[in-house]
C-alpha cells in the first residue's frame, strides 16, 4: 500500500486525481514500458513476426486516457498505443494474443497486424493499417454523439507525419464546421519513420487548428499531468457542446520506428541518449516519490508484479492455438460460417 500523500500541493490533487489513481496511471506505463521491451526481444528470437515500438510516448497515453470517460467515450487509438489500450481495460494478455496472432485475440482473431486495436466491448474502434483513417472515423463517432443527442465525445491519436495526410484535413474541417465532440491529439515523437520533424511541417500542427475553426494547444507530452490537464479541460468543452480541440503532444520514439527499422540510419545514438533524460517515465516516478505517496520498494515490488504477469501472458499468447484455416472467411461474407460456405 502507498503511504499517505504528505504534501497539501500536489499537483494531481489539484487535478481531481486521487493518489491512488496516479500511482496506478505509473504503474500502467511501467506495464506499456515492459511489453514494450519485451516484444523486440520476442521479435528478435524469432517468436513473433513484427512489432511497431512506442517506447517514449507511453506517459501522455496513459495521462490523456485518464483524463477520459472510460466508461462512455468512443477510442481511435493509432498503432503504438499500448499504455493508451491498457489504460482503458485491455489486458497483457490480450496484447500478446494479439502479437502471437491467436485464434483468442480480441482484437480480430489474430488477422490483423499487432497494434490495430479493437474491442466492441471497451469501445475501441478497429483500426486499419493506411495512417490517418481514423480521424475521419473519430469524427463520424462525434458527429453520431451530436446527432443522436448523447453524452460521449471520440478521441483519436495519430502521429506528426499523418498530420499530413488529407484525412486529417478533412476529418478537422467537418469537425469544425459541425462543432463536433471529438479530441484529436497528435503524438508528436519527432519523426515519421525516418523523416525528422522538420522536413515534415513548417510549423505547429496545433496551430493548424485555427483554420478549422477550433482551439489548437501543444503540450509536453513528457509531462503526463500536463497531459491530463489539457485533455481533461478538451473533454469538458467537447461534452457541454464547445467543439473540437487539436492537441500536440511533443515526445520522441526512443525505439527504432518497428523492427524493421535501422532507426541509426538516420539518427544519432547521442540524440537518443539526450532525449532518453527527458523521458517522462522516471520523471513521473520521481514526482510521485517526491509526493511522499511511492517509494523505491514499493517500486521493486510493482516491477516484479509486472514481470509476472508479463511471464504469463507471453506464455499463454505462445500456446494458444492458432486460428483454424477454416475460419478464413469469417467476417468476409454475410452468414458465411453459419451457412457453411459462400453466397
Amino acid at each position: 500500500m502507498a503511504q499517505a500523500s504528505t504534501k497539501n500541493d500536489n499537483r494531481h490533487s489539484a487535478l481531481g486525481l486521487s493518489d491512488e489513481q496516479a500511482i496506478d496511471m505509473y504503474r500502467i506505463m511501467n506495464a506499456a514500458r515492459k511489453f514494450d521491451e519485451r516484444m523486440l526481444l520476442l521479435q528478435r528470437a524469432g517468436k513473433i513476426n513484427f512489432h511497431v515500438s512506442g517506447i517514449g510516448q507511453e506517459v501522455a497515453q496513459v495521462a490523456a486516457a485518464f483524463a477520459l470517460d472510460r466508461e462512455q467515450d468512443y477510442f481511435l487509438p493509432y498503432y503504438r498505443d499500448y499504455g493508451f489500450v491498457l489504460s482503458v481495460g485491455m489486458t497483457l494478455r490480450e496484447l500478446l494474443l494479439s502479437v502471437f496472432a491467436k485464434a483468442e485475440d480480441p482484437n480480430s482473431g489474430g488477422r490483423q497486424m499487432p497494434g490495430h486495436f479493437g474491442s466492441k466491448k471497451l469501445r475501441i474502434v478497429t483500426g486499419s493499417s493506411p495512417v490517418t483513417t481514423q480521424v475521419p472515423h473519430a469524427v463520424g463517432f462525434a458527429l453520431a454523439s451530436k446527432m443522436k443527442r448523447k453524452s460521449f465525445v471520440s478521441f483519436v491519436t495519430f502521429g506528426e507525419g499523418s498530420s499530413n495526410q488529407g484525412d486529417f484535413h478533412e476529418g478537422c474541417n467537418f469537425a469544425g464546421v459541425h462543432k463536433l465532440p471529438v479530441i484529436f491529439m497528435c503524438e508528436n515523437n519527432q519523426y515519421a519513420i525516418s523523416t525528422p520533424l522538420n522536413k515534415q511541417v513548417a510549423g505547429k500542427i496545433s496551430d493548424r487548428a485555427q483554420g478549422y475553426g477550433f482551439d489548437g494547444v501543444r503540450v509536453d507530452g513528457n509531462d503526463a499531468l500536463e497531459v491530463f490537464s489539457i485533455v481533461k479541460k478538451a473533454r469538458e468543452k467537447a461534452a457541454n457542446g464547445g467543439g473540437p480541440t487539436l492537441i500536440e503532444a511533443m515526445m520522441y520514439r526512443l525505439s527504432p520506428h518497428s523492427t524493421s527499422d535501422n532507426d541509426l540510419a538516420y539518427r544519432t545514438k547521442e540524440e537518443v541518449d539526450l532525449h532518453r533524460g527527458k523521458d517522462g517515465l522516471p520523471l513521473f516516478k520521481q514526482y510521485l516519490i517526491d509526493c511522499g505517496i511511492w517509494s523505491e520498494e514499493q517500486d521493486a515490488e510493482m516491477q516484479l508484479a509486472i514481470r509476472k504477469e508479463l511471464d504469463e501472458a507471453t506464455e499463454y499468447g505462445d500456446k494458444a492455438p492458432f486460428p483454424a484455416p477454416e475460419s478464413i472467411l469469417q467476417h468476409v461474407y454475410a452468414n458465411d460460417m453459419e451457412q457453411g460456405g459462400r453466397r
